[in-house]
């Protein structure tokens, strides 16, 4: 497991662009502001593991959303691959089973050997609500936090270093792994902001005071008016967190 490093509560910005081009206008449009950023499936899909170089390059860290889900000699090579890129974060769906959450945890070590990469286990996504996992798992009445809990002990087992999870399902994991796992919250709304496609939303200040490790900022900055202002917003409520 890689060793986690860092302020208490790490904001990160989304690059939900569809090209380096989109990248590095907001990258420069946050300059200082930022130092970390989460290159998901549509950037990567487009411009593969050189945008991670680019940002690299830029002195950012970088977490790369992938929330793989195969089987564990599949994961293992991928999370290999992507650590040697330089990425400090990687996703894999928790619901993958303990034996590919460790087999990820073990690519990432061999390819980050300083211990760089940590692996996150995705639980339930934000988009989903109770009703959505129902459906989709082919269940009758689905309860959220539980099943956020049962998967995050499959990651601990796995050795993760922690889990994504909405900010509402953050005090029952902790009450159940106290710090073992670190937790990342999407779903980040600054108040007054629009939900858009989430169904479980919280604003940063509170995601902090849940227990949150890291959090993933999207729309709230990337479609403010002024990504700069809104970003000097979240760390000005991140800083009223005892």
């Amino acid at each position: 497991m890689a060793h986690l490093t860092g302020p208490q509560v790490t904001p990160i910005v989304a690059l939900d662009v569809p090209d380096r081009a989109g990248a590095q206008a907001l990258v420069s449009r946050l300059g200082d502001s930022c130092d970390f950023y989460k290159v998901g499936l549509e950037l990567f899909s487009a411009e593969g593991p050189a945008i991670v170089g680019w940002l690299r390059a830029q002195g950012k860290r970088v977490f790369v959303d992938l929330k793989l889900h195969d089987i564990p000699t599949t994961v293992r090579g991928a999370a290999r691959s992507v650590a040697r890129h330089g990425a400090a974060l990687l996703t894999v769906h928790a619901s993958g089973g303990q034996a590919m959450v460790a087999a990820a945890v073990e690519g990432a070590a061999e390819g980050a050997p300083d211990g760089g990469c940590s692996i996150l286990g995705v639980t339930i996504l934000t988009s989903l609500d109770a009703a959505g996992v129902s459906s989709a798992w082919g269940r009758g009445a689905v309860d959220v936090q539980a099943e956020v809990v049962r998967l995050a002990g499959l990651v601990a087992a796995g050795q993760g270093a922690g889990i994504v999870c909405s900010g509402h399902e953050a005090a029952a994991v902790r009450a159940a792994y106290g710090r073992a796992l670190g937790l990342l919250i999407p779903g980040i709304r600054l108040p007054g902001g629009e939900a858009h496609d989430q169904r479980r939303v919280m604003s940063p200040q509170a995601a902090a005071e849940a227990g949150a490790r890291w959090l993933i900022l999207g729309r709230a900055v990337t479609g403010a008016a002024d990504p700069a202002q809104a970003m000097a917003a979240v760390h000005a409520a991140l800083a009223s967190v005892a």
